[in-house]
């Protein structure tokens, strides 16, 4: 099968739009755009479809709010016929530095909370997740602001090549395998 669900981790609302959190939305707004595709809204969050080279992308953006992403992930998979093999989860990462990208084939929830839900509904971890850097700059029990908190100036000269990478990496891994895009652009 040449279809792959991606699934980029945010809250929904304005409140909550263009935040580090929430650079999963933002990751698949710029990637949809990009091949002229737009979100609708749908069940459990919003979808669009673009194809890339015979390789059918389903983008999702779900309305569950972070903390219960596995609702959406889960339905989706199933709605799409899937395999987890083919879901790529794209998250915000606090140990990273802005911008860098990490594309992982499973693992641990890591301590992210929409990572953490996926796994606990899915019951497993066995799927591929990409980690785009957001950064650990805010004092000590600041971290929730710091996450919900909007970007810098500072900060988005490095996310905006990060962003351009992160589209690199996921097309070069539907495209060319994993092993291939995280060769590439894995930092």
């Amino acid at each position: 099968m040449k279809k792959f669900l991606v699934v980029g981790l945010g809250n929904p609302g304005i409140e909550y739009a263009r935040t580090r959190h929430n650079i999963g939305f933002d990751l698949l707004d710029a990637w949809a755009a990009g091949h002229s595709a737009s979100f609708a809204v749908s069940r459990y969050g919003e979808r669009a479809q673009f194809s890339i080279k015979g390789r059918t992308i389903v983008a999702i953006k779900p309305s569950t709010f972070m903390n219960l992403s596995g609702k959406a992930v889960r339905y989706w998979l199933e709605e799409e016929k899937v395999p987890l093999e083919k879901l790529v989860v794209v998250v915000d990462e606090l140990a990273l530095p802005v911008g860098h990208v990490r594309l992982k084939l499973k693992g641990s929830d890591g301590g992210h909370n929409g990572l953490k839900d996926i796994q606990e509904v899915l019951g497993s971890g066995d799927y591929a997740r990409q980690r785009i850097g957001i950064g650990q700059h805010f004092p000590k029990g600041q971290q929730v602001d710091f996450v919900l908190g909007r970007w810098t100036p500072e900060e988005m000269e490095f996310l905006k090549p990060g962003m351009e990478r992160a589209i690199a990496q996921l097309e070069s891994y539907v495209l060319a395998g994993p092993a291939f895009a995280m060769t590439q652009y894995n930092q």
